[in-house]
C-alpha cells in the first residue's frame, strides 16, 4: 500500500505490523515521532496485545527491553545520540545474553558540543557492542530493514540496531509502500523464543563467568555474527519473494561494473553520491558506488570482491575516530588487505552540515587525479580553526573551543549584515 508518509510513521506502522508484545520507549529527538505513532496505535487497539511502556530513561528502556525479551516477548524500543550512550551498559547486556531485541537508532551527532542534528556518531560509538547494525539509505528500506530485523534477530539470537539518518529521513514525507500484515505474516512466523524465564523452571541469567569462560562467551558473540552474515542476504531474497522489491542484504552497488574509482558509504548520503557519480558518468569518468547495507556484522569478503577491480576507493563517512581518522574506511581497508590501489578518506557531514553534490563532484575529481589527501574533511573552514589553536598556543582565556569558535563565526556574521 502506498503513501506519502512521514519516515518515522513509516517505521512505526512496519514495526506495528511486526506484532511487538513489549514497546519500552523514552523521547529524544530526532526518534520521538516513531515511539509517539507506536504509543497511538496502542491506545486505539491497532497493536493489540501489546503493552506500551513509559519509561524514565534510556537506560531503563533498554533495561524494560531485556526484561520483556528474557520473560519471552518480543521486544522493540528507539533511541538517539546522547540516549544511546546513556544505555550503553544495558546494550552491552542485551548482546551478551543474546536477546532478540530490535532498536532504531534515528542517528544523530554526540556532544559536547550540544547537538541535534545528523552524523554517524551514535551507533559508530557502539560498533563492538555485539548488536547486528543495519544502515538505511531510504525511508522504504528503514521500513522494510525493521521487518528483517526481527526475523535476523529472533534466528541468531542477538539484537539489531537499524539506523536510520535523524530528520533527513525521519521526518522526511516520501512516497513508502507499507506491508499488508498477511505479507508480514507470511514472512515473519510467531515469535518463538530460545530462552524464558519460568518460575516453575528458575535459571539465572547475566551471571557472573570467570576467566575459564568468559573468552569462549565473547566467541559465541562473534560465532553468531558471522551466521548473521550469512542469514542476511538470504532473508533479503525471502523478502524479495514475499513483497516484491529488493531491500536489505549486506550490500548493494551502483555502476560500479567498470569503475576505476569508487566510492564507500552508508545512509541517506548515498543518495546525493549516486546523483554526484551520474553527472561524472555524463563527463565521461569511470566512478561508481558501494552502499553498505550491514555495519557489523561487517560483509569483508563481499566488500573485498567489490572492490578488487578498481584503482582507488573513496570512503565517505559522516563520522570520525579522533586520533586516528575514519571508522568505515578502517574496515574497508581490513577488507582490502594485500589489494594495492589508492585510498582516501573524506570525512562530511557531522552535526548536521550539508553535503552538497558541488562538494563532492569537487573532492572525487580530487580523488580520480590522485590529488586528495588521505584524510580529507570535506568543506572545513580551516582558517576558522586555525585560528583558535593560535589563540590556545597564545595561552589566551578564550573559554572553551566550540564557545570561542561560535563568537568569531557570530562576529563575522554580524559585519556581513
Amino acid at each position: 500500500m502506498l503513501r506519502q508518509i512521514e519516515g518515522s510513521r513509516a517505521v512505526a506502522e512496519a514495526v506495528a505490523r511486526a506484532r511487538p508484545q513489549v514497546i519500552c520507549a523514552y523521547p529524544i529527538s530526532p526518534q520521538t515521532h516513531i515511539v509517539e505513532a507506536l504509543g497511538e496505535l496502542v491506545k486505539t487497539g491497532e497493536l493489540s496485545p501489546c503493552e506500551f511502556v513509559n519509561v524514565e530513561s534510556e537506560f531503563a528502556a533498554m533495561s524494560v527491553a531485556i526484561g520483556a525479551s528474557a520473560a519471552g516477548a518480543r521486544a522493540y524500543t528507539a533511541t538517539a545520540s546522547q540516549g544511546l550512550l546513556f544505555m550503553a551498559e544495558a546494550v552491552y547486556n542485551a548482546s551478551g545474553l543474546g536477546l532478540p531485541i530490535v532498536m532504531t537508532v534515528a542517528n544523530r551527532a554526540i556532544g559536547a558540543p550540544i547537538n541535534i542534528w545528523n552524523d554517524h556518531s551514535d551507533a559508530m560509538s557502539q560498533r563492538d557492542c555485539g548488536w547486528i547494525q543495519l544502515f538505511a539509505e531510504t525511508n522504504q528500506e528503514a521500513a522494510d530493514l525493521h521487518l528483517q530485523a526481527f526475523r535476523l534477530a529472533e534466528e541468531v539470537s542477538l539484537p539489531v540496531m537499524v539506523c536510520m539518518d535523524g530528520f533527513i529521513l525521519t521526518h522526511a514525507y516520501e512516497r513508502v509502500d507499507l506491508p499488508e500484515q498477511a505479507q508480514v505474516d507470511a514472512f515473519l512466523p510467531p515469535y518463538a523464543p530460545r530462552q524464558v524465564l519460568d518460575p516453575a523452571e528458575p535459571v539465572s541469567i547475566g551471571a557472573m563467568v570467570g576467566p575459564e569462560a568468559f573468552s569462549e562467551v565473547r566467541y559465541l558473540a562473534h560465532a553468531r555474527q558471522m551466521w548473521a552474515l550469512e542469514r542476511i542476504p538470504q532473508i533479503a531474497a525471502e523478502f524479495q519473494a514475499i513483497f516484491g522489491r529488493d531491500s536489505g542484504g549486506l550490500l548493494h552497488t551502483y555502476r560500479c561494473q567498470d569503475a576505476h574509482t569508487i566510492v564507500v558509504a552508508l545512509g541517506s548520503v548515498l543518495g546525493t553520491i549516486k546523483d554526484t557519480v551520474d553527472a561524472l558518468r555524463e563527463q565521461g569518468h569511470a566512478i561508481g558506488v558501494l552502499g553498505i547495507t550491514s555495519f557489523r556484522p561487517f560483509p569483508l569478503a563481499a566488500v573485498r570482491e567489490a572492490l578488487q577491480l578498481a584503482q582507488r576507493v573513496v570512503v565517505l563517512e559522516k563520522s570520525f575516530s579522533v586520533g586516528l581518522g575514519g571508522i568505515v574506511a578502517n574496515d574497508v581497508r581490513s577488507a582490502l588487505s594485500g589489494i594495492r590501489l589508492h585510498g582516501y578518506t573524506v570525512i562530511a557531514g557531522l552535526g548536521g552540515r550539508s553535503i552538497t553534490q558541488a562538494s563532492l563532484e569537487r573532492v572525487f575529481l580530487q580523488a580520480m587525479r590522485d590529488e586528495l589527501q588521505p584524510l580529507t574533511f570535506l568543506d572545513m573552514d580551516w582558517g576558522l580553526v586555525e585560528r583558535q589553536i593560535e589563540r590556545e598556543r597564545r595561552g589566551e582565556r578564550s573559554g572553551p573551543a566550540a564557545e570561542a569558535m561560535l563568537r568569531e563565526v557570530g562576529a563575522v556574521a554580524s559585519r556581513v549584515r
